[in-house]
């Protein structure tokens, strides 16, 4: 340390260097003597050491003597990795004291803190349209606020990724990139899929305006796939984004934790002006305006799809439950779907009940 004037320095790790010391005392008074020393000569050191049983650390007087205690935990949940840093102690500092996700990756070590989320974002005043002209109407003429956050929520079969493509076309139709998170249709599936509703994708994926990315949640942790989104939206620069659907993170966490992540996710895209849209499955017994994700109260605007049996046929219904800033309608109307396209017709009220 003398010989290269050495500044910084780690120790990886403490359990090893006192591997052949018995005695507690010993160890305390030794630990203590290199702390001083190091302090003396102006050394920043960072030091490894093992968890205890019973306790924080191994021999359990190291968190007392050191001015800064991180603490990183290692858990499994439902087969999926997590991992979990936590600020113990650090003296002088007003430091965060809740338990923080963290990932180790080729793009190094990454921690996002869960309560550093602030409402700072600017609002948008301009329009982007849903890629329906009757939906636009419906949520008050000129479609979704630029920025915003937008959730399309139903049971399977009513047409929620199909809103969802309409509104990526749209997107890609104006010269703004989208970006697709589709967590159960490939690429070509998807792409096959939706020239059943009107919309081809291919051309838009061609010019690259239209980037899919296709993969099923559970082959990676809540935390892997926050940062992954994030940066492929930080490589793409999309206008646009899509994540189809949300619930089903669920298998890879709790609803609070998939809230949680979530919110980061709306924050992160807010704070840059990115317009997004989620879908949400229903449970097959809940309402149409029932998510397993709790996310509902975080959106700006949140449109609900159903089916119902009018006759010897089943009906696709949409409504606008609630739209920020916007004279939305309160009409549930019948959403029609075709190779031709989307269009909405009015119910009769005795239709509805």
């Amino acid at each position: 340390i003398k010989t290269l004037h050495i500044k910084r320095l780690v120790i990886d790790s403490l359990d090893a260097i006192f591997a052949a010391m018995a005695h507690t005392d010993i160890l305390r008074h030794e630990f203590s003597r290199l702390l001083r020393w190091l302090k003396s000569k102006g050394i920043t050191a960072v030091i490894t050491g093992e968890r205890g049983v019973d306790s924080l650390t191994r021999f359990g007087f190291e968190a007392y003597a050191s001015d800064c205690v991180i603490f990183l935990d290692h858990r499994i949940y439902e087969q999926i990795s997590k991992r979990r840093l936590r600020i113990v102690k650090y003296r002088g500092s007003s430091h965060g004291k809740d338990e923080y996700p963290y990932l180790i990756n080729a793009r190094g070590f990454s921690v996002l803190p869960v309560t550093s989320l602030q409402l700072n974002f600017k609002a948008e005043s301009g329009w982007v349209s849903s890629g329906i002209r009757d939906l636009d109407t419906l949520c008050g003429g000129n479609g979704y606020y630029r920025g915003s956050s937008i959730l399309l929520s139903g049971k399977a079969g009513t047409g929620k990724s199909s809103l969802a493509c309409a509104y990526a076309s749209a997107a890609s139709l104006r010269g703004e990139k989208c970006l697709y998170f589709s967590f159960e249709e490939s690429e070509k599936q998807l792409t096959r899929n939706m020239l059943s509703a009107g919309i081809d994708l291919a051309p838009l994926l061609d010019k690259g305006l239209l980037n899919i990315q296709a993969f099923r949640p559970n082959h990676r942790g809540l935390e892997e796939h926050l940062f992954e989104i994030t940066a492929a939206i930080g490589a793409f620069q999309p206008a646009c984004v899509v994540i189809d659907p949300i619930t089903n993170f669920v298998s890879v966490g709790t609803s609070e934790e998939v809230k949680s992540m979530l919110t980061r996710i709306i924050d992160h895209l807010k704070s840059r002006g990115i317009t997004m849209a989620f879908t949400a499955l229903t449970p097959g017994s809940g309402r149409p305006d029932e998510t397993e994700t709790q996310v509902s109260s975080m959106v700006d605007t949140w449109i609900a799809l159903d089916l119902k049996l009018i006759g010897n046929s089943r009906h696709r219904e949409i409504y606008v439950v609630k739209s920020r800033g916007m004279k939305h309608s309160h009409e549930v109307c019948e959403l029609v779907m075709s190779e031709h396209g989307f269009s909405l017709r009015s119910l009769a009220q005795e239709q509805i009940a």
